[in-house]
């Protein structure tokens, strides 16, 4: 779209925007490590959690062209995000992307204590904007103690802070490869009552043939006191988005020209000549209600209902999948202080329905032929779960919880006569989750954990892309034992955090291609998952009203994973011992940021990854790579009525050529797909705001 409406578009909207608002009075980028994090209902400072738990917000993380978070997420250690197409992620956490060759699965995500991933256990993530959050709680390990079923982790994400910034923020942004990029937030109100609107649209034409996205994005957001006794908050939105997905190429085909999309071989067509792409539409909304009983004992519910429509023609198939779900979450929290102990015990659960239909027909360039396949899909799951938390005299802290999982899917094939239902129940015993942790004087803490976790296959494992219903399939399984620590030095400019852990799983879900390239599931055994976390930041603010340096903040996150399977054998071949394909063993990330008393500022970003292998067999190999981006930008100080923010921005700065998003076991070495090397954006921010009193 042309660039000039956009902008005027922008300009109109700030110009008649109300004065009733008001501007932050401080960098949060400063201030990360101060939130209090919510997981596990504990709600308490960071600085009182284990390092398992690490928190991105929206500062922190507005550090390149702001269409995607995998910078962000990749500058924390033990977590990996990729994008194998604009628009198309995957993320793990200490784990790898065997189970999402596309998509989020075996991450349990929420939002405003909403579940984002159904009951099929995939998560729409691009579902969401930059805009749609104020922070992001990830916490790393078996979170089934008290979220459900899974084994990769935990995503929390808020879009209401709690110190509320009533304002009025426009952003627009372009750059390479006909990027645009316009975001309008308008939040409002007081801490017990406050809302948030927020309206992004993203396009782009994309550094790869047939790889054009378009997204528009809107989200309600509201919190609301009704009396001292409860507050309720609703939270609406809704995404229609649109990409074309070039398809993975072969190593001489990336060698000879990485921007190329997929070309014909072996009978299929063009990625063009396919029309292959993703339609994609996602509506969601939720209430959350809040009851204290006591000043001691009170109820969370969470009621929501989503639906998802997706059309998907690829080289092999044209997919319709439309997926409506329900559900709601309840916890009653008791807390009792007990001389200088507090006891806090947490019971709950949590239900979930999805009525969900899969038609495939054939391809006839871009458009649904004779259909294939057409299944009706009902999968029910629930949790039960229960915690206790006892913080003791001289900063101890112990936490215990566990919980039942039980899911159940039935598949019934409509296109084939008779009609049978095909159906499996998968159900665990105790998932227990035990963390030790200790406080000693001078901010140095210790903690130890250990956690089951049980996952059950997704619904895109069971109808895998074969159509061949996989309800064969087990569930994994395993136990995450973990120790670290953290420091805080240099009077609380410096803090370290360190962990290990060693994680087994069995039954490891792995994703194979046949022949023709589509994706079927496998248990692979078992497999060993060891890995070291070191990670560090350093603070200095400069209070000496002489000195022109306001701060300068550097941050680094080291990850050493190293996986192994333990027994795999694919018919008379051995795989025991293999690396695990699609996890780098080592990586690296280092941020500088540097702000200046005028109003400039610089952020420098650094990402290392070593050599990851893209098969089971361990015979090719993606080579290492090395990420540089920069920006640079002018902040008007915050205390006027009104502020902008002006800044001009690379990324790959190196102009590496490297894969992020391997498809991984491809058939005929169909593994890579290129990510953009050097380019460019430039944007401006605007905010409009009242300070109150003035």
């Amino acid at each position: 779209m042309n660039k000039i409406p956009y902008g005027l578009l922008l300009l109109a909207f700030f110009h008649n925007a109300s004065y009733a608002q008001t501007l932050p009075t401080a960098d949060t980028s400063k201030t990360l490590e101060e939130v209090v994090v919510t997981a596990f209902e504990l709600n308490r400072p960071k600085s009182s959690y284990a390092t398992s738990v690490k928190v991105i917000n929206s500062n922190n993380a507005d550090r390149n062209n702001r269409t995607s978070l995998v910078g962000a997420f990749n500058t924390i250690a033990g977590v990996r995000m990729e994008e194998r197409s604009p628009g198309s992620y995957r993320i793990n956490i200490r784990g790898s992307s065997l189970r999402s060759p596309f998509g989020v699965r075996n991450v349990k995500v929420y939002w405003n204590d909403i579940p984002v991933t159904d009951p099929g256990g995939n998560t729409y993530f691009n579902q969401f904007a930059f805009n749609n959050f104020s922070s992001i709680e990830i916490v790393k390990g078996p979170a089934g103690s008290m979220y459900g079923a899974g084994t990769g982790g935990l995503l929390l994400m808020h879009s209401l802070e709690n110190t509320p910034k009533p304002t009025l923020d426009l952003t627009y942004l372009t750059g390479s490869y006909g990027l645009q990029n316009i975001m309008a937030s308008v939040g409002y109100g007081e801490k017990d009552n406050q809302g948030l609107i927020t309206y992004a649209h993203n396009q782009s034409n994309g550094y790869r043939d047939h790889t054009f996205s378009r997204k528009d994005n809107v989200s309600f957001v509201t919190k609301t006191k009704i009396s001292d006794r409860q507050q309720y908050s609703t939270s609406i939105l809704y995404n229609d988005m649109y990409y074309e997905t070039p398809g993975g190429l072969t190593l001489t085909e990336y060698n000879a020209n990485p921007k190329q999309a997929r070309p014909a071989a072996g009978g299929q067509p063009s990625a063009a000549l396919a029309k292959a792409a993703i339609y994609q539409k996602n509506f969601l909304a939720g209430i959350q209600h809040e009851y204290f009983f006591t000043s001691e004992f009170k109820n969370s519910t969470s009621l929501y209902g989503s639906f998802a429509q997706i059309k998907n023609p690829t080289f092999r198939n044209y997919e319709r999948r439309i997926e409506p779900s329900f559900g709601g979450r309840t916890s009653f929290i008791y807390e009792k202080q007990i001389h200088q102990s507090k006891l806090q015990l947490v019971a709950g659960g949590e239900w979930q329905e999805g009525f969900f239909n899969t038609q495939v027909s054939k391809n006839k360039a871009g458009n649904p032929d004779s259909i294939q396949t057409n299944d009706d899909i009902h999968y029910s799951t629930y949790s039960f779960f229960m915690q206790a938390d006892l913080s003791l005299p001289s900063d101890w802290f112990i936490t215990a919880g566990a919980s039942l999982n039980r899911s159940t899917v039935n598949f019934t094939r409509l296109n084939k006569y008779p009609v049978v239902t095909q159906g499996r129940t998968y159900k665990n015993e105790i998932s227990p989750r035990i963390q030790l942790l200790k406080k000693f004087r001078g901010d140095f803490t210790l903690f130890g954990t250990v956690a089951k976790g049980f996952s059950p296959p997704s619904i895109a494992e069971l109808l895998p892309s074969t159509g061949v219903i996989s309800t064969f399939l087990e569930a994994e399984e395993g136990t995450n034992y973990e120790a670290g620590g953290s420091a805080v030095i240099l009077n609380g400019k410096l803090q370290i955090d360190a962990a290990v852990y060693y994680f087994k799983l069995n039954n490891a879900l792995v994703t194979r291609k046949d022949s023709s390239n589509a994706d079927y599931y496998v248990n692979a055994g078992n497999t060993k998952q060891n890995g070291i976390e070191l990670s560090a930041n350093y603070t200095n603010i400069f209070r000496n009203h002489l000195s022109p340096i306001d701060y300068i903040t550097l941050r680094a996150a080291y990850t050493l994973s190293n996986f192994t399977y333990g027994s795999y054998q694919k018919g008379t071949v051995s795989y025991n011992g293999n690396r695990i394909p699609s996890v780098p063993k080592n990586t690296l990330s280092v941020l500088a940021d540097l702000q200046i008393k005028m109003g400039f500022y610089l952020n420098l970003t650094y990402y290392g990854s070593s050599s990851i292998y893209l098969d089971d067999a361990n015979t090719a190999k993606a080579a290492a790579y090395h990420l540089l981006g920069g920006r640079l930008g002018y902040k008007m100080k915050p205390h006027e009525k009104w502020g902008y923010d002006i800044f001009a921005g690379a990324d790959n700065l190196l102009d590496e050529n490297y894969s992020l998003g391997n498809d991984i076991n491809a058939a005929a070495g169909r593994y890579y797909n290129a990510a953009p090397k050097r380019n460019y954006y430039i944007g401006i921010s605007l905010q409009l705001a009242n300070r109150k009193g003035k």
